[in-house]
């Protein structure tokens, strides 16, 4: 009998000794550093910030070269091959386009750098200049990476922007790289001048003073538009003679379309890409204002007139990366070979056995910074690419013919980044699938999943050995079907992952996921969490490239003395700090520090807490606070993250009025969630619309936020007093959403102005 007793006694001490011991890991230590006074720790591994992990290597494309020579003859590149192209029309008489795609297609890395030289020279035979800029105005793709790399190569800066941007995001984000007229102008030729002065006016709006000097130069002034009302600025507007203009536009045949729609407002270009060969020689598109080449005709054309490479320093600017634009028009960041290249370094450290077997899925936007490092990561350790699309990333995705496969199950990757968005819906869509099934299946399921569940939380009675193998055979192996069945880790990034899908992650799965935290001024670093963190709601230790600080907020109440953890504004420092906003160097004043040891640090605006073994958690955010009319604080963020886990909401926005004593939402409605409670309580409706406009319908999802908000404990005056359920779905095409799916709070208040007026109303 004590030889029983000890084999069970044993084992559970063990256990609770490495749990100690785990619990007890110092992930972030303090760190010694310059600047304003405040909390700051840094990655338990390094002492200073990691600049590159390779010997001798200081830009973006000399990592390039290095790991196409090395790994030379292997996959790299892959593209999914167009079968056939249907359409589909729904019982509402609504037409959809329906792909049926085949097998992956694949370059090597021997291939690709070749193309990438032949892009290179291509460019240069079409006449581009290494001062001017190129633009990349596409979905994610392969030859999205390969003009990246060409440009490169020629030491000329990349402009990126979201394939989803509107006109007016897309006139600013090339118009602000564009001419911007001297403020003196030598007029040798009055045709020329005339040009000149009507391409100001129609990008300015007001010319405000003007006059011609005896020396035959123009001086110009101008007043920028203003609200009726406002006073008027003055501005005096000049630049340098080394020309910062975009004159060559890459592009997909969808982005071509936009281009045409804003032409006459795009006067510097001159050159337009296109991805896609049967629209290039469609010449009546283009309407005589710029020379359209197709991308495989510049790769001819480079091959038969190769030029050398002319390769970046590191300090020189690699992106001119516009954000995705949450709070107003988009930004430009501007991100030095050495800034990318301190994050990819980084990242090289904290991935598990990161390696040449690995294949990666990217289907998030290139244009945004988590995309671009994790694809440059993969090309440096010699893994393959496998690119897709959101709309067809499983086989029942939007645009995937039925009983055709999507791009997880045909690629069966090891490794993808995911917003948190995209990671709800995975798992919106297997509880709903569980839920629909019922029955026996449903209680396997929840057993199954409470089973490891308890595992995962470090309990002894959990799901472990020849158990957890039998569940993950038995109940979860077609889960991890959806993504190819072979994920072993997960990024994700973008926004605060709630607990409750990453734990659903980390058991369906039967992955690791690694949450960061970082900002396009940050080239993506910040924080990462290592693959051994179980816990949930933080976002991890420094990165091996950054140091992070927090410094008190007295404002909201924040300090860095504050018990039983410090708390304050996150700011970061490190190599991986941008240099700032193209043409913006207010705002770059604003919020970028250099301190006297010449350190970087941007000031993110964002709240966070520092715990125990040197890990952050993000609590808040400066510009989601709102005072309410009695004095307490609403966390916008805090209230969305809180009540978004609810199965009736698609997405949420709470909005608090400083006048009033209470906050309302607007929630964007689970049409399949919804519709399902419509069938068993047998209500009738006309359409999806007006299910959401029924009093029983806004009373039971009123319901449910309440039930999550008591679950997250928040305070009686954050849960929303009042809801207007929306039947669509906001996108990033209709522009109240970013490219990474984060909601753009001011263009949601705009656009539903008249419904928060009446929310409030007696």
């Amino acid at each position: 009998m004590g030889a029983y007793i000890a084999g069970v006694l044993v084992p559970l001490v063990f256990t609770l000794l490495l749990r100690n011991l785990k619990n007890r890991k110092r992930r972030g230590l303090l760190a010694d550093v310059g600047g304003e006074p405040g909390y700051a720790v840094r990655n338990h591994r390094f002492n200073s910030p990691v600049e590159t992990a390779w010997k001798g290597i200081t830009t973006l494309a000399e990592l390039f070269e290095q790991s196409c020579k090395q790994h030379h003859d292997k996959k790299f590149l892959g593209t999914r091959r167009l079968v056939s192209r249907d359409t589909e029309v729904s019982k509402d008489g609504r037409s959809f386009e329906k792909l049926h795609l085949g097998d992956y297609e694949w370059l090597s890395y021997g291939k690709v750098f070749e193309a990438v030289c032949n892009f290179a020279s291509g460019l240069v035979q079409l006449g581009h200049q290494r001062e001017e800029r190129v633009a990349i105005f596409a979905d994610t793709r392969e030859e999205w990476f390969i003009a990246l790399q060409g440009c490169f190569r020629r030491n000329v800066t990349v402009v990126t922007m979201y394939a989803s941007l509107g006109e007016e995001a897309l006139c600013h984000s090339l118009n602000e790289v564009s001419l911007a007229l001297p403020c003196t102008l030598n007029i040798c030729n009055v045709p020329d001048f005339l040009a000149t002065i009507s391409v100001f006016i129609k990008r300015m709006h007001v010319l405000s003073y003007m006059d011609i000097s005896l020396d035959g130069c123009l001086t110009i002034m101008v007043i920028e538009e203003a609200v009726e009302g406002e006073e008027l600025s003055i501005t005096l507007h000049e630049v340098g003679a080394d020309g910062t203009e975009v004159t060559t536009v890459i592009c997909g045949s969808k982005e071509l379309k936009k281009l045409l729609d804003i032409n006459g407002q795009l006067d510097t270009v001159k050159r337009v890409i296109c991805m896609d060969d049967e629209l290039a020689s469609d010449s009546s598109l283009i309407e005589g204002r710029w020379t359209l080449t197709s991308f495989s005709d510049v790769g001819r054309l480079g091959q038969e007139n190769p030029v050398d490479a002319d390769l970046p320093l590191s300090a020189d600017i690699a992106v001119i990366m516009y954000t995705s634009g949450s709070t107003g028009l988009p930004k430009g960041v501007m991100m030095t070979h050495g800034n990318v290249l301190a994050t990819i370094s980084a990242v090289m450290t904290i991935v598990p056995g990161l390696g040449g077997k690995d294949v990666y899925l990217a289907y998030l936007p290139l244009a945004h910074i988590l995309e671009l490092a994790a694809e440059n990561v993969i090309a440096a350790v010699g893994s393959s690419i496998g690119y897709g699309s959101p709309l067809t990333l499983t086989d029942t995705s939007s645009k995937i013919k039925r009983g055709t496969k999507g791009d997880a199950s045909m690629l069966r990757p090891t490794l993808m980044t995911a917003v948190p968005a995209i990671l709800d819906r995975v798992r919106d869509g297997v509880c709903k699938k569980v839920d629909a099934t019922g029955g026996l299946s449903k209680k396997l399921f929840d057993l199954a999943y409470a089973r490891l569940l308890s595992a995962i939380n470090g309990s002894w009675f959990g799901a472990w050995g020849l158990e957890r193998l039998l569940w993950n055979f038995l109940v979860f192996g077609k889960v991890r079907a959806i993504l190819g069945g072979r994920i072993r880790f997960v990024l994700s990034g973008g926004a605060p992952l709630s607990g409750g899908t990453q734990r659903f992650i980390n058991i369906c799965l039967g992955a690791p996921i690694g949450q960061g935290y970082g900002l396009t001024e940050t080239c993506a670093g910040g924080t990462f969490s290592e693959y051994d963190d179980t816990s949930v709601g933080r976002v991890g230790a420094p990165l091996p490239c950054s140091f992070i600080k927090l410094i008190d907020w007295p404002e909201g109440g924040y300090l860095v003395s504050d018990s039983p953890m410090p708390r304050g504004e996150i700011v970061v420092g490190g190599p991986n700090v941008t240099v700032g906003y193209f043409k913006n160097e207010e705002k770059t004043k604003e919020v970028y520090k250099v301190d006297e040891r010449g350190m970087r640090w941007f000031y993110t605006g964002d709240i966070g807490r520092i715990h125990a073994d040197g890990c952050l958690e993000i609590i808040d955010r400066k510009k989601d606070i709102v005072k309410l009319q009695h004095g307490e604080y609403v966390s916008l963020g805090k209230v969305e993250a809180a009540l978004v886990v609810s199965p009736y909401v698609d997405n949420i926005m709470t909005h608090a009025d400083p006048f009033h004593s209470f906050c309302v939402a607007l929630v964007v409605a689970s049409q399949p969630a919804l519709e399902d409670w419509a069938l068993k309580q047998n209500i009738e409706y006309v359409d999806f619309s007006d299910l959401c406009q029924k009093g029983e319908t806004i009373k039971e999802v009123q319901g449910s936020l309440v039930k999550a908000a008591k679950a997250a404990q928040l305070e009686k005056f954050e849960i929303p007093s009042r809801i207007k359920l929306l039947s669509e779905s906001w996108t990033p095409e209709s522009g109240l959403v970013t490219a990474a799916l984060k909601i753009k709070r001011e263009s949601i208040r705009k656009a539903y102005s008249v419904d928060l007026v009446k929310l409030y109303s007696p």
